[in-house]
């Protein structure tokens, strides 16, 4: 197979890709044969010459190489989408549940399609393309989509910032088809409203989406709380952990998030499954308001915290991490004796190990005792290689919360 582009990697350079982590970086390859321009396609030597993996590259990029196969013979033409396509649908087909109708299609590196992210909501895909390599190829992804699923509509959900770091632009639009409005799906058999063209991200966040209906035990009607939980949702965005707490029982949630157009769509979906009179609905600064609310001597059985990625590079950490802090700290202050906490890190910069620790120090200062009873991450149609951990980003504990006095 004739090749326009060899790249040749440093002696000591190749164990992580033999280990299989797709990504290379501009430090590990000793020389190339060829110009490599955004997207090319390339193959991958040891420093001996011994073909490794077949990628493309983007010399504008930190990331110099994605891999996209170990086959010297692979073809990057329609084909090879259609085969990745149905790879991944088989997956989510066997480990999702029949009552929900959206979810991830393809994660990136882990489904063997690097800088492509799918999301299926019914009929309707959206579709981002987080690398040069990817949007050269648009087309062939395009074809690929139509023949395995079959969609009404697909959106190009490109307005992803990290594609300013591969050199391209940004944009929202339709890439197929014809959208008047959001979309309805089913999510653990509740109805929430999608808009898929306007939302954030891809317009709902699916790896959350085990994790919703992990709650039940915490919100319904106990021992505890006999007529269900009063639950305090911070950074609800369009209210899907407030329309599952109210589903499973919860007697009242208060849901805070700063966004008005968010809390619109939080409140369409509170109308559609018939619980708006059940929940308030607050446009404010969550830190601020979890101030006012302490101030004010409120408590709650349930406090969730699901806040947006605070540390979104290695700089911002130390920022996210008193941010991680306080908002624990005022969290925690706010629950009745014996309350829950559920409380989440999006930012894989942010280690389980260390969200867990900077938890305890917000417990120390607010003299409070943790429980920990579960630790989860996200959904399983969000895979991740065990070479790449950066796809393991999501963080969910809940934690019993006591007084040291109790």
């Amino acid at each position: 197979m004739n090749v326009g582009l060899k790249l040749f990697l440093r002696r000591d350079r190749r164990k992580r890709l033999e280990a299989g982590n797709p990504w290379i970086f501009r430090s590990e390859v000793e020389k190339w044969e060829g110009e490599p321009y955004p997207g090319k396609y390339a193959h991958v030597y040891n420093h001996q010459g011994v073909f490794l993996a077949a990628a493309y590259v983007n010399p504008q990029s930190q990331i110099f190489a994605r891999v996209l196969s170990y086959n010297p013979q692979e073809v990057i033409d329609e084909e090879y989408f259609i085969k990745r396509l149905l790879r991944a649908k088989q997956l989510r087909q066997q480990l999702l549940r029949d009552d929900s109708e959206g979810y991830r299609l393809v994660y990136g590196e882990a489904d063997g399609l690097p800088g492509l992210i799918v999301d299926v909501y019914k009929d309707v895909l959206t579709v981002q393309l987080l690398t040069a390599g990817m949007d050269l190829r648009r087309d062939l992804i395009l074809s690929a989509l139509q023949n395995v699923c079959q969609p009404r509509a697909i959106v190009w959900r490109n307005d992803a910032s990290v594609r300013r770091l591969e050199g391209l632009s940004l944009e929202n639009q339709m890439a197929y088809g014809h959208l008047e409005g959001p979309v309805e799906i089913l999510e653990n058999g509740l109805r929430l409203e999608v808009d898929v063209l306007g939302g954030q991200k891809t317009g709902h966040f699916f790896d959350q989406r085990e994790n919703r209906r992990a709650i039940r035990p915490y919100v319904q009607p106990s021992d505890f709380a006999p007529q269900g939980a009063r639950m305090l949702d911070c950074f609800c965005h369009t209210g899907a952990f407030t329309v599952h707490a109210l589903a499973y029982g919860a007697s009242h949630v208060t849901a805070v998030d700063i966004s008005h157009h968010a809390l619109e769509a939080a409140r369409r979906n509170l109308t559609l499954n018939g619980w708006a009179e059940r929940a308030e609905l607050v446009e404010a600064n969550a830190f601020d308001f979890l101030r006012k609310l302490e101030q004010d001597g409120q408590e709650f059985d349930v406090v969730l915290l699901d806040p947006p990625a605070f540390a979104k590079s290695r700089q911002a950490v130390n920022g996210a991490l008193r941010g991680y802090k306080e908002i624990n700290l005022r969290g925690m202050r706010l629950l009745r004796e014996g309350g829950f906490l559920l409380t989440c890190s999006c930012s894989y910069h942010v280690s389980s190990d260390i969200f867990q620790q900077v938890v305890l120090e917000a417990a120390t200062d607010a003299h409070k005792i943790l429980r920990q009873i579960e630790f989860r991450g996200a959904g399983p149609d969000h895979p991740y290689l065990a070479a790449l951990p950066e796809g393991n980003y999501l963080k969910f504990a809940v934690y019993q919360v006591t007084s040291r006095k109790a």
